[in-house]
């Protein structure tokens, strides 16, 4: 029963341990430096689809497990780490810190993760895509909007970079937003590249389930 349950959270725990270094990188950045308008508002819809991940993760767990008080013992910070940047539910800037207490639960998970990569390679192969394939959506979206200040560029917001960062890592190329310059396309090229790679490796996981399933 144990075992099932470690199945299920394998890929959602692995993805809270990446999403919690990236809060935690994200929130030093913000702290030490002035970040452009269109970077701030990035990042704050980045931060809110986190907020939404690991309430989810909490939700779950507290579903799951045997004793509710027991879990809530560890489990009041996950729900606290599930805040988002919302000035009206936030004390002040210091109270963002608050963050800090999701790297915890990062560190709980490690044995878990480690277990759930090497039993089953073929779902910790997907899981591995899955979460590089987020994070280049994420960091080409804020390095689009650096490079991209050319007056004629149509990448201005950050509604445009997560657009054109999604469109270009699945190669679908819909053409209504494009880089204009030398470093800009660099960028699409390194995603580009990386997303026929990815998606070859979830088509290969899909492929191993369908014949996993036959054999059974």
């Amino acid at each position: 029963m144990a075992d099932t349950k470690e199945n299920k959270l394998g890929f959602l725990n692995l993805l809270v341990l990446v999403l919690s270094i990236y809060v935690l990188a994200v929130l030093l950045v913000d702290t030490l430096f002035e970040l452009p308008t269109e970077i701030s508002r990035l990042l704050y819809y980045t931060d809110n689809i986190i907020c939404a991940v690991f309430l989810y993760d909490f939700c779950i767990r507290f579903y799951r497990a045997e004793s509710k008080w027991k879990f809530i013992r560890w489990g009041w910070i996950d729900l606290l780490s599930s805040i988002p940047a919302i000035d009206y539910l936030r004390v002040g800037r210091t109270f963002r810190l608050i963050r800090l207490l999701r790297l915890l639960r990062a560190f709980r998970s490690t044995k878990l993760l480690i277990n759930y990569i090497f039993r089953n390679r073929a779902q910790g192969a997907f899981s591995t895509a899955s979460i590089i394939a987020i994070l280049l959506i994420i960091f080409s979206s804020i390095a689009i909007l650096q490079v991209e200040d050319d007056p004629s560029s149509n990448i201005k917001t950050a509604e445009d970079a997560i657009w054109w960062a999604y469109v270009t890592i699945t190669t679908v190329g819909y053409g209504d937003k494009y880089p204009i310059t030398t470093e800009g396309r660099i960028i699409a090229g390194i995603l580009m590249t990386a997303g026929v790679g990815l998606f070859g490796t979830f088509t290969a996981f899909v492929a191993s389930w369908f014949v996993s399933n036959k054999k059974e």
